[in-house]
């Protein structure tokens, strides 16, 4: 693939062979993202876990700090006082029958799905559709509930989901390039405490095996998962 200039420019300015602490990875990041529009942080983990076992699964949600820098779309499959308390929450999509049917239909425009259980049945269908691009509702993510005034909320205010997919690898956003850089790193934080606290017992040796942080379009930058303490102290940089 052909890069561009700036993006080569950009990775020439990263050490390849280093592990950056998270703070000095987010300075970097910031140094290095396009200036003509405000790029997404991302995080991906490479685990050393074995997703074809039941056992190895890891999969969570975890509330940014400080918001993702972007209003998510939400989606709610609910009917009556429910469907009435997920528009008033700011739900941006309602509805059960037809919009079962949109979603079937390949309708996509949304970010994430909160449905109550007694429509489970009928949204269980969509499998396909919603699976594989992780929007299926799931009681253990907080998105099969009968309180979708919180689950809107939750996800409004900067809650995350993220799952490890068939190659054990782990991708979740921490905000956008023109967010404070301890912010940034405070959310980076809060989803390595999380994604830590979830290890599953079967899972024998180095847990994060690599780790890499880019914006959108940018290079990856080599991060040291290893640093979970002080991550904002200028001290842990010089190190």
């Amino acid at each position: 693939m052909k890069r561009s200039k700036a993006y080569r420019a950009a990775a020439d300015r990263i050490d390849d062979a280093k592990l950056y602490a998270p703070l000095e990875a987010v300075r970097l990041a910031k140094e290095t993202a396009s200036n003509k529009y405000d790029a997404t942080v991302e995080v991906a983990f490479r685990l050393g876990v074995d997703p074809r076992k039941a056992d190895q699964m890891v999969r969570g949600t975890v509330n940014l700090p400080h918001g993702t820098g972007k209003t998510a779309r939400v989606l709610v499959f609910a009917n009556g006082d429910k469907a009435e308390a997920a528009r008033a929450a700011g739900a941006d999509f309602v509805g059960s029958d037809d919009l079962l049917e949109k979603v079937q239909g390949g309708w996509l425009d949304f970010d994430a799905v909160v449905a109550t259980p007694d429509l489970m049945g009928k949204v269980g269908r969509l499998g396909k559709v919603l699976g594989p691009r992780g929007l299926m509702p799931n009681p253990k993510t907080g998105t099969v509930t009968m309180d979708v005034t919180k689950a809107v909320n939750d996800i409004k205010g900067g809650k995350i989901e993220f799952r490890v997919d068939k190659h054990a690898n782990l991708h979740f956003i921490i905000g956008k390039v023109s967010f404070d850089e301890k912010n940034l790193v405070e959310n980076y934080a809060a989803a390595l405490e999380e994604i830590l606290r979830l290890k599953p017992s079967a899972s024998k040796g180095r847990y994060i095996t690599k780790a890499t942080m880019a914006t959108t379009t940018g290079p990856g930058i080599p991060l040291d998962a290893n640093r979970t303490r002080n991550l904002t102290s200028e001290e842990e940089v010089q190190a």
